[in-house]
Formats: structure tokens, C-alpha cells, sequence
């Protein structure tokens, strides 16, 4: 988009080793000099994309209980073996992999709920068109959890996602009114416009 690749470099960067080629290569969770299965197993593989201040995965698996179990055990192969195939794995908690690539399975998005993009959180996540994602999520929480326990989170995620939407909401219109009131500060003409195309933003 040309709003990302106009913005300066230090913004861009992480965009773009991620959101190239890279996407569709077998190596970038299997590693080149390797491609080994048991590598592709371990959450790390998916840090080297899902971390940092768009979206920070990584960031809220590594502080779970989730991920604090999988960082204490992921080094003992009796409670992670990473030898086995995910459709045998019996791990003590879950890796990314193991929830959203269930027995194995490339695409990611399927066991995913809803897509939560600043933006988008506003989005009526009950809607119809989101139920069958919503409850394959549910079911894959039942491994570990019962059904209550997992829609409870995934309500408890909702609220979260929509207070932070409108959180999100009121801070464009606090900056939207000072531009109004002429007290913002005009977009300097060396920085690329925001998102929308428009000079909001100093």
C-alpha cells in the first residue's frame, strides 16, 4: 500500500519482512538450513512475525499462563516433544501451533475468531458470519477446558476488544477537534499522510 511503504523506513521495516515472499516460503517457519518439522513445532518460529507494536502476539503468549508454562517446560521432551506430529502431540500447554494448526493443519486463520485490527473492533462480533470461526475456536479449547470456561474468555476478549475500540475511537476525535479548532499542528510536509490518505496527524 502506498500509505506503508511511503511512511519512513524505521515504520516500514517490520512490515516489510514479514509481508513479502516470506509469507509463502516453507523456510520461514521450518528454517532453511534445517527443515526440520520438530524447529516448525516451537512458538519462537512464529515470534520472528507475530510480535512488536501492530500486533503483539508473541507478547501476550509469553506472559500467559500459556506461555509461561511452555518457556519453564519447553526444554523436557516428556512434556514437550516436539518429535511428534501436532496431530499426536499431548503437550502440558499449549504452543501457538498446537491451537492454530491443529493436527497439523498450514492455515493458520482457520482456528482464529475474529479478525480485531484497530478499525475493525467495532465490528459486531456476534454477527452470523463469524459463529462457525467462533465455535471452532470454542472446540479447540476443549482439549484443556470446558466449553463455559472458553466462552467466557472468548466474551471477556470481546469486551476487551470493544472497550479498546472505543478507546481507539475517542482519541481520533480528540485529534480530529484540535485540527478543527486550528490547534493541531499542520502535517510536516517530509512525513506521509495517515492511513486514510488525509494530513491528519503532526
Amino acid at each position: 500500500c502506498a500509505w506503508s511503504i511511503e511512511r519512513p523506513p524505521g515504520d516500514t521495516a517490520g512490515c516489510t519482512f514479514c509481508h513479502t515472499s516470506s509469507e509463502e516460503r516453507c523456510s520461514t517457519c521450518h528454517q532453511r538450513h534445517q527443515f526440520d518439522p520438530a524447529v516448525a513445532r516451537h512458538s519462537e518460529q512464529c515470534k520472528a512475525c507475530h510480535w512488536g507494536k501492530d500486533h503483539r502476539d508473541w507478547e501476550a503468549y509469553d506472559i500467559s499462563i500459556h506461555g509461561v508454562v511452555y518457556q519453564v517446560n519447553k526444554w523436557n521432551p516428556t512434556e514437550f516433544d516436539f518429535s511428534k506430529k501436532l496431530s499426536d502431540a499431548d503437550y502440558v500447554g499449549p504452543t501457538c501451533q498446537y491451537c492454530h494448526m491443529r493436527g497439523g493443519h498450514h492455515n493458520v486463520q482457520r482456528l482464529s475468531t475474529v479478525y480485531t485490527s484497530m478499525g475493525m473492533s467495532n465490528a459486531d462480533r456476534g454477527a452470523p458470519l463469524w459463529k462457525e470461526k467462533r465455535d471452532t475456536w470454542v472446540s479447540v479449547r476443549d482439549d484443556c477446558h470446558s466449553p463455559r470456561f472458553a466462552r467466557e474468555n472468548l466474551q471477556a476478549m470481546d469486551e476487551a476488544c470493544k472497550d479498546a475500540g472505543l478507546k481507539y475511537t475517542e482519541t481520533f476525535k480528540v485529534a480530529e477537534n484540535l485540527m478543527l479548532d486550528e490547534m493541531g499542528e499542520p502535517m510536516p510536509k517530509d512525513l506521509a499522510p495517515d492511513w486514510s490518505g488525509q494530513h491528519i496527524w503532526s
